[in-house]
């Protein structure tokens, strides 16, 4: 009834079905965004800029004065969030306005990413509420990768590409790839717990040794660089022009340049706008790792040549 509801509204609507493409941009974008600001918050010690949940501060529901600088950093990133829902809202309804057939595939994805919104600014509670317990912080960066994946499966599956088949070499690289990702990424926040850049100079860190963590960290990064080249080169050897070369020539570019920062970091003593850089382009590496498995399996396995 609802859809039908939508779908007699002018074209013109804000919730039209000719605004998905933009919708669904502008939602996966969002989200890499609120991990950068997220980081701006943390590495410029803005964690507890306002030191209570859901109000700034005890008595105001928005950033006082006596917040200074610090609390208009973080309640600037908690505006965002109602940014994101308001784009999960206008791209829900835009999408449930599609009708039952034609939102095969858009509504789940959707739908998770409306809900994922508040699921977010919960947990973002909860690390000020706890004085930015690393943990909390740790848990909330991996719920935004999550919520990343999620609007890259949905940017996909909204504009999806041609499929190009591919031979069964590179359709068994792509779930390695996305698998060790994942475990680089929850390693890498493992990393940023033990290190010096806590949100507020009085707040604890996981206890992990820092050192030891960045070697560990590397080994599962530079196994899937190595995955990365192997796909990238089966896919430029099979010499047919594709989103799928394209996506798995992008991955190979941000993953050498996370290994060059991450690198430059730990080297020079873990500097903020080096780790701020990093952290960005972990956000990004979640969209990518999601996106190369599309390409790669999210057809029909039939399609595969051989």
């Amino acid at each position: 009834m609802i859809s039908k509801l939508i779908a007699t509204l002018p074209r013109f609507a804000l919730f039209s079905s000719a605004r998905i493409p933009l919708y669904v941009w502008v939602s996966l974008v969002s989200q890499v965004l609120i991990v950068v600001t997220g980081g701006v918050v943390r590495l410029t010690g803005s964690g507890l800029g306002c030191p209570t949940w859901p109000k700034c501060t005890d008595s105001s529901l928005v950033t006082v004065p006596e917040m200074g600088l610090h609390g208009i950093i973080e309640f600037a990133n908690r505006l965002l969030t109602f940014v994101l829902a308001l784009i999960a809202v206008l791209t829900f309804l835009s999408i449930l306005g599609l009708g039952r057939e034609l939102r095969q595939g858009l509504f789940a994805p959707a739908l998770i990413l409306g809900l994922g919104i508040p699921a977010q600014a919960i947990l973002g509670g909860f690390t000020v509420l706890t004085q930015l317990n690393p943990w909390f912080v740790g848990a909330h960066f991996v719920l935004s990768g999550y919520m990343i994946a999620v609007a890259s499966v949905l940017l996909f599956r909204a504009l999806p590409p041609v499929h190009v088949a591919v031979s069964p070499a590179i359709w068994r690289t792509a779930s390695p790839i996305a698998l060790v990702g994942a475990i680089t990424v929850v390693v890498g926040v493992l990393v940023t717990g033990a290190g010096p850049h806590s949100g507020d100079a009085k707040s604890v860190r996981n206890g992990l040794d820092l050192d030891v963590l960045q070697h560990i960290h590397s080994y599962p990064a530079y196994l899937m660089l190595a995955l990365i080249v192997l796909q990238w080169a089966l896919l430029v050897r099979r010499g047919v022009p594709s989103h799928q070369t394209r996506i798995a020539a992008l991955l190979l570019a941000v993953s050498i340049v996370q290994a060059i920062i991450g690198v430059a970091q730990a080297r020079l003593g873990v500097p903020p706008l080096l780790v701020g850089l990093h952290m960005m382009g972990a956000a990004v590496l979640c969209s990518l790792l999601t996106w190369q498995w599309l390409a790669i399996r999210g057809s029909n396995r039939k399609a595969v040549s051989n």
